[in-house]
């Protein structure tokens, strides 16, 4: 918002003065080439303001928005003096034209394209040309440069160090100008194949400003007045650049500018590389619409490719699962760790990968770690599910199956050989041990006490039957408390894994769990007073899967335990009220 309210009235005062001055220099009616002088003025604003306004981070608008500025203000100071005598504002507003030619020869073309200099060798030249200008300027509004009102003679010393000044300021502006664009040269014939268009065409209009340069010297008669030959002079200085600038635009795609048709009624659009909180509204969109884990990583690497313009993008989980949009050639360009893997950006199809481009991939990175967490958090829920119905399938397979068999085995020879009193008895005990082995292996499933007395209430159940000592304390007020199912099965289990540990692998003699309700959380703590283990080894003694599903209600699960000081498990996840 900031550079709209800067860059606009820039624009318009450019803009304005480019207009106002030629018509206020001839009056009305104004001659056709004042016209012609005018409407080819205005590309320059236009493109200045376009860029600073959509690429503010970038110089280049900045620079262009300047040298616009100084042709409208010089403009217009020359066209105020040709309606009234010579005066010392008007002066330094004619003078700006030195500021005008001194940017669009040196500056322009040496910060082309993205504002920066090519390298640190070029910093001389800058300052130099910088100071050159500054004196071109300076030595014009000492000698009172007005090209309607020439200083009477014989000249003051002021005058004459002004008149020095300025020449000295206008050659070295000249040879530095010659620098730029030899300079210019070289960066284009070492350019790359995607970059060379763009810098083609700024030679172009480079030499086609310093050819105009020559002929505006050789033919100026004065003000505005020029003949044939100094009017194309004037026009080429004036609009060769931007004309350039523009064409690179449209054809090349300079600055990540793009030109096109959208819509059914075909209007022409300006669609820039798409800004942060457009590429981060499209990927949120994307990820809720798209609920499937690989085809969510699939719209991430499509949006870093298309926020960036690069030839692919590619998205890797920890595990080793990988999804490329585009087709990968080569070594990544750039990489960016997030939580739960990386992301790698192939080469743009225009030009090196910038800063800009970093800071856009960086500020993707924490929906892109999210999207990545959930896509590794579905499929790890969905082989931990597997891995548990194989579990139950194999129980029943080698457990309450087989009891049966025997059982229906039983039953037949009992109805073949007329069994007597003990055989019916064995068989009534196998039929009363496979229904215990069945609520057994339900219980395992989800326990009857959890669906019937509550989170509290399975919880004692399954801490009273443990061979060791072992408390469970919760306020009066959790016990008659009912939670989602989802939310008192993935605690129930928790605790029973966190005991189950404590008893098999930290051989304890004591047990204690809490469950509490605090502040919109319903927390359990498991504690043990076993021999411990340290929490950075890569086993987690089952608790991994459960780790997922309190992840994926929106709680957490910590662990805390040493060599011999005991573990405590804390668990939590939110719930209403």
């Amino acid at each position: 918002m900031s550079s709209r309210l800067v860059a606009g009235p820039l624009a318009l005062i450019a803009a304005g003065g480019v207009v106002a001055g030629p018509l206020l220099e001839s009056g009305l009616p104004a001659p056709p080439q004042q016209w012609v002088f005018a409407v080819l003025s205005l590309p320059l604003p236009a493109l200045g303001w376009l860029l600073a306004v959509r690429r503010p981070d970038l110089r280049y608008g900045w620079l262009l928005l300047a040298a616009a500025l100084s042709l409208g203000l010089s403009m217009l100071g020359i066209g105020l003096s040709a309606r009234g005598d010579g005066h010392v504002l008007l002066t330094a507003l004619a003078s700006l034209t030195t500021v005008f030619y001194g940017l669009t020869w040196i500056f322009v073309p040496l910060l082309f394209p993205d504002g920066r200099l090519p390298s640190r060798r070029w910093r001389a030249v800058a300052w130099l040309s910088g100071g050159a200008i500054a004196l071109h300027a300076a030595g014009n509004i000492a000698y009172g440069y007005d090209p309607y009102h020439l200083p009477a003679w014989p000249l003051s010393p002021v005058q004459v160090a002004g008149a020095l000044g300025s020449a000295a300021g206008q050659l070295t502006t000249w040879v530095m100008a010659l620098v730029v664009l030899c300079g210019l040269v070289v960066r284009w014939r070492r350019s790359e194949r995607a970059e060379r268009g763009q810098y083609a065409w700024m030679v172009g209009g480079t030499a086609a400003t310093a050819a105009g340069a020559v002929l505006l010297t050789l033919f100026h008669f004065g003000g505005l007045r020029y003949g044939i030959v100094g009017l194309v002079g004037v026009l080429a200085v004036v609009g060769s650049l931007p004309a350039a600038i523009a064409v690179a635009v449209v054809r090349h795609r300079l600055l990540d500018v793009r030109v096109g048709l959208r819509g059914s009624r075909l209007h022409l659009v300006f669609d820039l590389r798409p800004t942060v909180d457009e590429v981060l509204s499209d990927l949120g969109t994307a990820l809720e619409q798209t609920p499937e884990p690989v085809e969510q990583l699939a719209r991430l690497a499509a949006a870093v490719r298309t926020g960036l313009d690069l030839r692919w993008a590619a998205v890797t989980l920890a595990d080793g699962t990988r999804v490329v949009s585009g087709e990968q050639e080569g070594r990544p360009a750039l990489e960016l760790p997030v939580r739960g893997g990386r992301i790698e950006c192939g080469p743009r199809d225009t030009g090196p990968l910038t800063r800009v481009d970093r800071r856009l991939l960086e500020a993707l990175a924490v929906p892109a770690g999210l999207a990545i967490q959930s896509a590794g958090l579905v499929t790890r829920l969905v082989n931990a599910q597997e891995a548990e119905r194989r579990r139950i399938e194999r129980n029943i397979h080698d457990g309450v199956q087989q009891q049966l068999v025997a059982l229906i085995a039983g039953l037949e020879l009992a109805r073949a050989t007329g069994a007597g009193p003990a055989m019916l008895a064995n068989l009534r005990e196998q039929a009363r041990q496979t229904l215990a082995d069945l609520r057994e292996l339900a219980a395992g499933i989800h326990p009857s006490a959890l669906s019937q007395g509550g989170l509290v209430e399975a919880v004692e159940e399954r801490c009273s039957r443990l061979p060791v000592r072992t408390t469970v304390a919760s306020p009066p007020s959790l016990r008659a408390r009912r939670f989602a199912d989802e939310i008192e099965g993935a605690m129930y289990f928790t605790v029973s894994e966190a005991v189950a540990n404590a008893l098999k692998h930290a051989g304890a003699s004591a047990v204690e769990v809490r469950l509490a309700l605090d502040g919109g959380r319903l927390r359990a703590t498991v504690a043990d007073d076993g021999k411990g283990f340290d929490p950075r080894t890569p086993a987690r003694r089952g608790l991994a899967t459960l780790e997922d599903r309190l992840d994926a209600l929106g709680g957490r699960l910590a662990v805390h335990s040493e060599p011999g000081k005991g573990t405590r498990v804390e668990a939590w996840v939110p719930v209403d009220g």
